[in-house]
């Protein structure tokens, strides 16, 4: 009975690890190209750029 739970837990922590180790490979891979297209968006609008493409310093925070 000892071998059946040892068993059982030693499958249940291999399906808990595949699914721990996998989901974060698919969100990181999923978020990349709307990450980027954030970014790209942020640089584009550029806020608190001057005409002489230098940036602006300030100690507020908006």
């Amino acid at each position: 009975m000892t071998i059946e739970y040892v068993l059982l837990l030693f499958v249940v922590f291999c399906i808990g690890l595949k699914s721990f180790m996998s989901a974060p490979k698919d969100a990181f891979l999923n978020s990349g190209p709307k990450l980027g297209a954030r970014i790209e968006k942020q640089l584009v609008t550029g806020r608190d750029f001057s005409l002489n493409h230098s940036v602006k310093w300030s100690s507020d925070q908006r």
